[in-house]
C-alpha cells in the first residue's frame, strides 16, 4: 500500500514485471512516445526482457512506431496476450483491441483509466525486466491512475526547447513528487540539428534549456535528442528498432544507471 494509503493493483498472476518506468510530459507534441520507444529499444539491445504499455488511450502511437498491425488475442476469454515487435519487445495498445485502427476512442475519463488498469491486471506480460509506460500528456485521469495503481519505479520527463518548458516540466515534476515517484531525468527532444556538411549543432527550435531546467529541479541527469530526418523515416515505416542508438548514452543512463 503506497501513495497515501492507495492500494496498488495486482499485476496478472501470470506476469512478473520487475521494473516500471513511466514516460511523461506536461504537454503533447514533444515526442513522448518516441522517447518511450527509444528506451524500450535500448533495453532490448542490452538483453533485457522488455515491454511497452501504451497508456495513451485516445492517441496511441506505439503500434505505428514498431510496425505492429495484428490484433490482441485471449487464450482463455479473460486475459490478453501482448503482441511482440520484430526484436521481441512485448506491447499492448488500445489499437490491438479496436476493429479499425483509425476508429476514435470517444470515452469518458473513468473508462479510459479503467482500460489502463486492465492493461496491467488482464494482460499476461510474462517475465519482464523493464516495462516502459507511454503516458498521455498532462496530469489528468490516466497519469493519476498509473501513479496510483502501478508500482512505478521512476519517471522520465520529456520536453522541447521552448520558453514554456520550465512551467511544463514543473507540473510533471510536482505531480511525481506528490505521488512519491522518483524522477529519473529530463529529456529535451528536438533539441538541435546536426549539420551533415559541417557537423555544427544548430538550435532549430531555440536555445536548449534542459540543463538549467534540470538544475532548477535538482536533477543531475538530462539528455538532448537531435532532430534527424532518418528518425522520422524509420518511425513512419514502423522500424524504430533500426534506429542507431549512438546518440542516446545520456538518455539510457537515466534508466540503466551508467
Amino acid at each position: 500500500m503506497e501513495n497515501g494509503g492507495i492500494k496498488k493493483e495486482k499485476q496478472n498472476e501470470l506476469s512478473d514485471v520487475k521494473k516500471v518506468i513511466a514516460v511523461v510530459s506536461g504537454k503533447g507534441g514533444v515526442g513522448k512516445s518516441f522517447v518511450t520507444s527509444l528506451l524500450a529499444v535500448a533495453s532490448r539491445r542490452r538483453g533485457y526482457k522488455t515491454a511497452v504499455m501504451d497508456a495513451d488511450i485516445t492517441g496511441p502511437s506505439i503500434p505505428k512506431l514498431f510496425g505492429v498491425k495484428e490484433k490482441a488475442t485471449s487464450p482463455d476469454g479473460k486475459n490478453l496476450l501482448p503482441l511482440s515487435t520484430a526484436t521481441g519487445i512485448r506491447t499492448m495498445s488500445i489499437n490491438y483491441l479496436l476493429p479499425d485502427d483509425e476508429e476514435p476512442v470517444v470515452w469518458r475519463g473513468p473508462m479510459i483509466a479503467g482500460t489502463v488498469k486492465q492493461f496491467w491486471t488482464d494482460v499476461i506480460w510474462d517475465d519482464v525486466d523493464y516495462m516502459f509506460v507511454d503516458m498521455p500528456p498532462g496530469t489528468g485521469d490516466v497519469p493519476l491512475t498509473v501513479f496510483q495503481s502501478l508500482p512505478v519505479d521512476g519517471i522520465v520527463v520529456v520536453t522541447s526547447p521552448q520558453e514554456l518548458v520550465s512551467n511544463i516540466v514543473a507540473k510533471a515534476v510536482k505531480m511525481a513528487e506528490m505521488m512519491n515517484v522518483k524522477i529519473l531525468g529530463i529529456v529535451e527532444n528536438m533539441s538541435y540539428y546536426k549539420c551533415t556538411a559541417c557537423g555544427e549543432k544548430l538550435d532549430v527550435f531555440g536555445k536548449s534549456k534542459v540543463e538549467e531546467t534540470a538544475k532548477k529541479f535538482g536533477l543531475n541527469k538530462y539528455a538532448r535528442i537531435p532532430v534527424d530526418p532518418e528518425f522520422t523515416r524509420l518511425c513512419d515505416e514502423g522500424k524504430i528498432e533500426m534506429i542507431d542508438g549512438g546518440f542516446s548514452a545520456d538518455l539510457e543512463s537515466m534508466v540503466f544507471g551508467e
